[in-house]
């Protein structure tokens, strides 16, 4: 079989007949086993992946298939699907497995979406590296000896390395973003709340994202189409109607847009001068098409990542206090009383980043340093995203590079 490059292209190869639903679970579960080494899936749900390929090819001879129908999908192991291990890559979560589907993963398989399998990632979405896995790193398919970057990187890989047509992942400071450049796919961040993140594993609940990778930004905006929208499951998912995405994609667009570079990024010492020479190329593409691109300051660069660091570990914090080994997951055999079961297990049960983030986390939040780091991180998010907004009163969009390098060494 051939690699396709849309998912469009199997749709039509589907409706002519030329391919099967089980043909196309075939070929990804064989490369699946062919790349076993780069640890991209910690669950293959081979029988089960095969059985619903059948009755979705029945469904399309029918004419009665879901627009989805046909379409491999694999999930990050932060999002659960019912009856199947759910463990953020986590020793804490052993043996667990999920009673329910997160709203996201429900939309695809009413769609008639197959989902192949459960995704590595950095345990409990921490990390930009996918080192951070109780279950072993994932593997850059393009090299071997480089990270496929975080915490989303065996969802990233799984694209890559044709494992699957698409993947769900998880964004919360880059974990789809950046891991869909160090693989050189396309990733997608949507806007808070556009999707439900019922069933989400959740680390820093006022930035968590459920993201979407693919290898076409049509194949994306399909998938967006589908799981956005409103939930009476989430509390936090927008009403706003959802687009035909994929569909204004295909209208003729002659507008003129303006389009923000900034200049903070362009100054950073930090930034490679591959990178650097790569956006400024596609700037003159831009450019070349008639677009606006302007340098503008945003003097707030240098705080972003700071206060990005206190939110978000501050609510890790909590979150992540739910895992005491009481209820469900690892519990600690060497035990004397309820204060040893919890201390024993949370610290057989998380791994070393998890566990900084959490010291972090409880420490900015602790009377003595609330206000001197967990408030003012607060004043300054609001801050940044004001001057944000006013950068979109005026410009369509801003460019920039995801990471200030390449894929780095394991």
């Amino acid at each position: 079989m051939r690699t396709y490059a849309s998912f469009r292209e199997i749709q039509n190869d589907l409706q002519l007949g030329t391919i099967t639903c089980q043909d196309l679970v075939r070929y990804h579960l064989n490369n699946i086993k062919a790349k076993a080494h780069l640890n991209a899936f910690l669950s293959v749900y081979e029988d089960e992946a095969l059985t619903r390929a059948a009755a979705i090819d029945i469904k399309i001879k029918e004419g009665k298939a879901g627009k989805l129908a046909g379409l491999v999908v694999g999930l990050k192991d932060v999002l659960a699907y019912q009856d199947h291990p759910l463990q953020a890559s986590s020793k804490i979560l052993e043996g667990f497995v999920s009673q329910f589907n997160a709203t996201a993963v429900q939309r695809l398989l009413d769609q008639d979406a197959i989902i192949i399998g459960r995704q590595n990632c950095d345990e409990f979405a921490m990390g930009s590296s996918n080192e951070n896995s109780a279950f072993g790193p994932v593997l850059n398919d393009v090299d071997n000896m480089r990270v496929p970057g975080g915490s989303s990187g065996g969802s990233a890989v799984a694209v890559q390395a044709d494992l699957c047509q698409v993947s769900l992942g998880s964004d919360t400071g880059g974990s789809v973003r950046q891991p869909a450049a160090f693989c050189g796919v396309i990733g997608l961040k949507p806007t808070y709340s556009r999707i439900s993140r019922f069933g989400l594993i959740a680390y820093g609940s006022s930035f968590d994202c459920i993201g979407i990778f693919a290898k076409s930004v049509e194949d994306v905006a399909l998938v967006l189409e589908v799981i956005a929208g409103a939930d009476e499951l989430d509390s936090t998912v927008s009403r706003k109607p959802v687009p035909a995405y994929s569909e204004d994609l295909q209208k003729p667009n002659g507008r003129l847009y303006k389009v923000a570079y900034i200049r903070e990024i362009e100054d950073a010492t930090g930034l490679q001068p591959e990178i650097r020479d790569c956006i400024l190329s596609k700037i003159d593409d831009i450019k070349s098409g008639g677009h606006t691109v302007e340098m503008i300051d945003f003097p707030l660069m240098e705080y972003v990542l700071p206060t990005y660091y206190i939110l978000a570990t501050a609510e890790a914090s909590s979150n992540l206090s739910r895992y005491d080994g009481v209820r469900y997951g690892h519990r600690s055999s060497e035990v004397t009383d309820l204060n040893s079961l919890y201390k024993k297990s949370r610290s057989e049960g998380f791994g070393k980043e998890v566990e900084r983030r959490i010291l972090l986390g409880t420490f900015v939040l602790s009377a003595s340093y609330y206000d001197a780091y967990y408030t003012k991180a607060q004043k300054v998010r609001r801050i940044i995203r004001e001057k944000t907004k006013e950068i979109f009163k005026q410009y369509d969009f801003i460019i920039m590079p995801i990471t200030p390098t390449t894929a780095f060494k394991l």
